[in-house]
């Protein structure tokens, strides 16, 4: 199934709750939130306290992408603050296993991300455990990127992994994903499209959502069709 995860990082912070209503009315599956710590990637966001706030106010998968160093310290504090799914990179991690099974303990979905120029080879003996696997399409840190084209490669290669490994695995992509490029990224298999400045940006907000849905459905759907051929 499509989903769509608009990345707070880009919405008007003076607003917060407005915004994540906003998409929430337009339909958006989760919200994505990007938790910088300075030292992982080069920028600071936020932590558990703006998760704990939007959390009573909203009934959207929360999508926490965890962009710090050791994040095996913050897990439970994240799922306490109201995370759904918990995303840590793998660079991040000295044994991968040990805080993919920790994240499940705490009885949230676990996912692991890939910086651009990680290889697929890092994940080979992870990727049964995992729910969800995110491939970055820009270097993390900031967003308003503009994606780096070699991701679709990558994306087509991951899903031939988990077609073998873990078919039941959603593959999502994070960094410049816009109205204009959704199609070729749900195209090379991905199904969960994370958006930042492609849908808070947009001159109405609940629309975007919407229309990155359909363009990313009729994709999935000629994505089907081909794979019958």
């Amino acid at each position: 199934m499509i989903k769509i995860a608009p990345s707070l990082l880009a919405a008007d912070f003076t607003c917060l709750g407005q915004q994540v209503a906003l998409v929430e009315e337009g339909g958006a599956d989760y919200l994505h939130l990007d938790i910088m710590d300075g030292a992982f990637v080069p920028n600071i966001s936020y932590g558990t306290d703006i998760v704990r706030a939007l959390r009573s106010g909203s009934q959207m998968v929360f999508d926490v992408h965890l962009m710090i160093e050791n994040p095996d310290r913050y897990l439970e504090d994240f799922v306490v603050a109201g995370a759904d799914i918990l995303c840590v990179h793998v660079e991040a991690c000295r044994h991968l296993h040990r805080t993919v099974q920790k994240i499940k303990d705490l009885g949230v979905k676990a996912a692991v991300a890939l910086n651009p120029a990680t290889p697929l080879s890092g994940l080979e003996e992870i990727l049964p455990d995992l729910d969800m696997t995110l491939l970055m399409s820009v270097n993390p840190g900031f967003g308003g990127q503009k994606f780096i084209s070699a991701t679709l490669d990558k994306i087509s290669r991951l899903k031939a992994m988990a077609m073998e490994k873990n078919p039941d695995m959603d593959i999502q992509v994070d960094g410049g994903i816009t109205l204009e490029n959704t199609e070729a990224v749900v195209l090379a298999g991905a199904n969960v499209l994370v958006s930042g400045s492609g849908i808070f940006k947009a001159e109405d907000i609940s629309k975007r959502v919407g229309e990155m849905r359909e363009v990313a459905q009729k994709a999935n759907i000629t994505r089907w069709e081909n794979q019958k051929k």
